[in-house]
């Protein structure tokens, strides 16, 4: 697989633009008017309230569904259908991997039905296992391991396809704690290496400032961009040392406020009383 020895890719290149976005199912609005970009190596996460349409706007980034309103764009042509360069890993990774084939032919499988060769799948599956740390599970299969085994052999079968962007829906809401911050981890290591280009749905603040470069904050229904917001932490991320800044606190915080809806907010403190 190809990689870019861990420099940063990021460039002021959108890979993908999204303009005056609408989708509504029959007169029920769920988003409206969305408006963001994202270059090439950059880290996006998407946060906002339960219900918002985060998986639909994904769905439709991926041509898996099309808008009501406006468009979207990838590397410049309007996206009508699955992009050949986009790849998506999935939240229920139970279900995305087929229960009757190994880790190496779960992987395979996708560039069969591009047309790829034996020798040739196979060698781009084992380098994609290797990529995530599991060249020694190849011929096991999804039942013989672990949730965070499983997830990381998704994510395998993605980067197989050496998709310019990597599309993921909540990947790391399954597993336990520990393991998704493995998996955080794991595939910020990956982004950087391979210089592509992640964007991630989440309902967890702290992941979505711990991973990414800009945070995409949603309003309530219909769904809007209240704001986009630059998380400047460097490109060397710890799960303690980086959590421990004033500056991921503040962060977390802002991202906090932009998202909960009206009736969450913290009611004013009662003014002073007189004192006569």
């Amino acid at each position: 697989m190809s990689s870019n020895n861990g420099k940063n890719t990021s460039s002021d290149r959108p890979i993908f633009e999204i303009s005056g976005f609408s989708f509504a199912y029959g007169e029920t609005k769920i988003l409206e008017n969305v408006n963001f970009a994202a270059n090439a190596g950059e880290f996006v996460c998407i946060v906002g309230p339960s219900g918002a349409g985060k998986t639909t706007l994904l769905q439709c980034l991926a041509g898996l569904r099309q808008p009501t309103g406006g468009e979207i764009r990838f590397k410049g042509e309007q996206v009508t259908a699955p992009p050949a360069e986009l790849a998506v890993v999935f939240q229920d990774y139970s279900r995305s991997l087929m229960p009757w084939l190994s880790a190496l032919q779960n992987i395979a499988l996708p560039l069969k039905s591009a047309g790829q060769g034996k020798k040739q799948r196979e060698a781009k599956a084992l380098a994609a296992l290797e990529e995530v740390g599991l060249a020694a599970a190849a011929d096991l299969y999804p039942w013989e391991l672990s949730g965070g085994m499983q997830q990381r052999v998704a994510i395998a079968r993605a980067l197989a396809y050496e998709p310019a962007l990597v599309i993921m829906d909540e990947p790391f809401a399954s597993v336990d704690a520990q393991t998704r911050a493995d998996l955080e981890d794991l595939t910020l290591r990956i982004k950087d290496h391979l210089g592509i280009t992640v964007v991630l749905v989440t309902h967890d603040i702290d992941e979505a400032v711990y991973l990414s470069d800009r945070v995409v904050a949603l309003s309530g229904r219909p769904a809007t961009v209240v704001d986009v917001v630059d998380v400047n932490l460097g490109n060397q991320r710890d799960q303690i040392t980086t959590k421990e800044r004033p500056e991921f606190a503040g962060l977390r915080s802002r991202l906090y406020r932009l998202i909960r809806r009206p009736e969450q907010q913290a009611p004013a403190a009662p003014a002073a009383a007189e004192i006569h």
